[in-house]
């Protein structure tokens, strides 16, 4: 059984995470973490995580960045393993999660905690090993609600990250043609961002040759499939030692 303390456990996320948790016999929650305690909950509830005192194998983070810094303090302080999952980090508090990951303790962190998409980006690599010498050209299109802010998508990002890592990074990204007269250069790979009613998250990678079109494509119909992902990883980091890990190391 892992023990979780769940970090920001008021949230929608968490509330999440802990709705599911409820019928996996695998982990239990056993402390919340937030400032807000207008919910009931059926594990105890601290301010701050300088107040829990409850023993656990793993904290599940999805916070506010603000509360980061006294997180990884605790956890580089405990030894506590941590699934980092708040988004908005400052390039210090990347560096400081590194930190810990050196002297302490164990942190997970990817750019998107979906078990689909992660397995999507190892098919992408082999994918474009394949398409692109092959003369296809590469473009991804990805959608989201129209209350979200960043565009593209730090998932979009990711996977056009995973694609040029494959290639050696011999692509440039693309975002925005409409001041351009030029055919599209072999180089290129383009990021195009939808904004609109209320999509949990859709992303088509394209290949595109001269007589065929091959397209993967993943659907969130929910934040639960975040949630799902971080507890899977929660799993995955009981008794790990001192590293950074993402979520490639939990599919395999």
């Amino acid at each position: 059984m892992v023990r979780a303390i769940m970090h920001g456990c008021n949230g929608h996320m968490g509330q999440t995470i802990t709705s599911i948790v409820k019928d996996d016999p695998d982990i239990e929650i056993v402390a919340g973490i937030d400032p807000f305690d207008g919910i009931k909950n059926d594990y105890p509830v601290f301010a701050s995580i300088k107040e829990c005192d409850v023993d656990a194998d793993v904290i599940i983070d999805f916070a506010s960045a603000k509360a980061t810094d006294a997180l990884l303090d605790y956890c580089e302080e405990k030894g506590m393993a941590v699934v980092l999952c708040t988004t908005g980090l400052s390039e210090e508090q990347v560096k400081r999660a590194k930190e810990v990951t050196t002297k302490k303790a164990a942190v997970l962190k990817s750019a998107n905690m979906s078990l689909g998409i992660n397995v999507l980006m190892k098919l992408l690599k082999e994918a474009a090993a394949t398409f692109d010498p092959a003369g296809f050209d590469i473009e991804i299109v990805e959608k989201h609600h129209n209350q979200k802010v960043d565009a593209p998508s730090g998932t979009a990002l990711a996977l056009a990250d995973a694609i040029n890592e494959e290639m050696g990074g011999k692509f440039e990204y693309v975002f925005d043609r409409s001041d351009r007269r030029q055919k599209r250069d072999r180089k290129e790979l383009g990021i195009s961002a939808v904004r609109g009613g209320n999509i949990p998250g859709d992303h088509d990678v394209i290949f595109a040759g001269g007589d065929e079109v091959i397209t993967f494509s993943h659907r969130a119909y929910s934040k639960a499939v975040f949630a799902k992902g971080a507890i899977q990883a929660a799993k995955f980091l009981k008794g790990k030692t001192a590293g950074l890990y993402d979520m490639s190391d939990v599919i395999g």
